[in-house]
C-alpha cells in the first residue's frame, strides 16, 4: 500500500525484525474506520474483513514486535470512544511468515475474473489457456493475489476503461503487482507501479519478471516522489489502498491526472464510497462508474477535458443548442497543451443570448469531443 497523509515508519530494511499481527474482532461496521484509523499508526498495513455469520467485523494490522505500545493506547481509546462502544480485546500473535507461505500454496485455487483475466499460482502447470490473459503470481506478504474483492473490482474496472487506450498508466501502492502486470499485458505498454514497502517492491518486480510484463518499479512515497511526478500526467491510475488515504490524495491525483484521463479506485467499503467520492468531485473529478463486490466497492473517476483550463471551480452554465461549452473567464489557446490540442479547438464566439455575463464577458468557447461511454 502507499502512504496518503501521515504513516508510520516502513518495516527495517537492513535486516528483517520480528513481526507480529495485532487484530480487533466482533466490531459494528459503523466503528470499522475509526479503528482502522487507530492500528495505522504503528502498523505499517492495515485490513479488515467482514464475518457474515455474526455480521461484524475484524481489523488487523502488521507492525514490528513491540512498537509503539503507547501509541496505540491512546488511538485505541479514542477509537472506542469516538465509535461509541467499549474498548474492544486486542489480540497480538507473531506472524510466522515461513510457515504461512508455504500453507497458503495449496489452498490458492487457479481463478477467473471478469471476462479476460486468470489468476493462475506458480504451483500449478502453466497450460495453454485462451480467450483470457493469464496473471502468474503466488499468494504472499505483498497485497495482491485476485481473491480480495478490492482486487477483483479493480480488474473488472480494467476491463471497462481498456478501449480508451491510455497510454500513461501509473499503478500507486502496487503491492504484488497485479494490477500493473494486467495493465501491461492488456494494454501492450509499459507500466509505472509504486509502493512504499520495500518488501512489495522487491515482489512487484519478481512478479513483473516471472509475466515478462513491462514494469518500472519504484519504492516511493506515493506523489510525494520526485520521479512519480515527473511522470505525470497519467491517463489512468490505479489507487487500491484505503478510503482515509484515497482522500487525502484526492487533490494530487487531480492534478497529476491527465485531461480525460481515468482513475480506479479501491480498497473502501460500500459505506465509505460517498466520502471518498465527494474528496474527489472537490477536485473536479467526476464518477464514471461503481463496481460492488460483496461489501467492497470500486469507482472509476474521470477528469473533464477541460480541467486544466481553470484552476478555480464552477458551475456548468446551461449548454447553448450550439456544442460549446462556456467557461468562465478568458481561455487563451496559447496555454492548450499539445496532448489536449489534438482533441480540443478554441475560437471566439458570442456567448448566448439568455446567459448573464459576469467580468466582462464569457469569453471563449472550448469545442469537446464526442463523450466516452463507459
Amino acid at each position: 500500500m502507499t502512504a496518503g497523509a501521515e504513516w508510520p515508519a516502513p518495516l527495517s530494511r537492513r535486516r528483517a525484525e520480528p513481526l507480529e499481527t495485532l487484530a480487533i474482532d466482533g466490531l459494528p461496521e459503523h466503528a470499522v474506520p475509526a479503528f482502522e484509523a487507530a492500528l495505522e499508526t504503528v502498523c505499517v498495513s492495515v485490513g479488515y474483513f467482514r464475518d457474515e455469520a455474526s455480521d461484524t467485523w475484524r481489523v488487523e494490522g502488521v507492525r514490528e514486535s513491540g512498537a509503539g505500545e503507547g501509541e496505540l493506547a491512546g488511538a485505541l481509546a479514542l477509537a472506542a470512544a469516538a465509535a461509541g462502544i467499549a474498548p474492544p480485546t486486542l489480540s497480538a500473535q507473531p506472524v510466522e511468515a515461513e510457515g504461512w507461505l508455504a500453507r497458503t500454496a495449496a489452498a490458492f485455487p487457479e481463478q477467473e475474473i471478469g471476462r479476460r483475466f486468470l489468476v493462475r499460482p506458480t504451483h500449478l502447470p502453466n497450460s495453454v489457456t485462451r480467450r483470457r490473459i493469464v496473471l502468474r503470481l503466488d499468494a504472499g506478504l505483498a497485497f495482491g493475489s485476485g481473491e480480495h474483492a478490492s482486487t477483483r473490482g479493480c480488474l473488472m474496472a480494467l476491463e471497462r476503461v481498456a478501449h480508451r487506450r491510455p497510454m500513461r498508466v501509473l499503478d500507486l501502492g502496487s503491492g504484488s503487482g497485479i494490477l500493473a502486470i494486467a495493465a501491461a499485458k492488456l494494454l501492450h505498454r509499459a507500466v509505472l507501479a509504486t509502493d512504499i514497502e520495500p518488501w512489495s517492491v522487491r515482489v512487484c518486480a519478481e512478479n513483473a519478471r516471472l509475466n515478462a510484463a513491462p514494469l518500472r518499479v519504484l519504492l516511493a512515497d506515493g506523489w510525494r516522489n520526485r520521479s512519480v511526478r515527473a511522470a505525470a500526467p497519467f491517463d489512468l491510475v490505479f489507487a487500491n489502498i484505503l478510503a482515509r488515504p484515497l482522500c487525502a490524495m484526492a487533490r494530487d491525483l487531480a492534478l497529476h491526472l491527465a485531461p480525460g484521463g481515468v482513475a480506479i479506485l479501491a480498497g473502501l467499503l460500500g459505506t465509505q464510497a460517498r466520502m471518498v467520492l465527494a474528496a474527489h468531485r472537490r477536485q473536479g473529478l467526476a464518477l464514471a462508474r461503481r463496481i460492488d463486490v460483496g461489501p467492497w466497492t470500486t469507482l472509476v473517476v474521470k477528469k473533464g477535458w477541460g480541467a486544466e483550463f481553470t484552476s478555480r471551480q464552477c458551475r456548468d452554465p446551461p449548454r447553448p443548442p450550439t456544442s460549446f461549452f462556456w467557461l468562465r473567464g478568458s481561455v487563451k489557446s496559447s496555454v492548450l497543451s499539445p496532448t489536449t490540442a489534438r482533441h480540443l479547438r478554441v475560437r471566439e464566439e458570442p456567448a448566448p443570448s439568455n446567459q448573464k455575463k459576469e467580468g466582462g464577458g464569457l469569453g471563449e468557447g472550448v469545442h469537446l469531443p464526442p463523450p466516452v461511454l463507459f
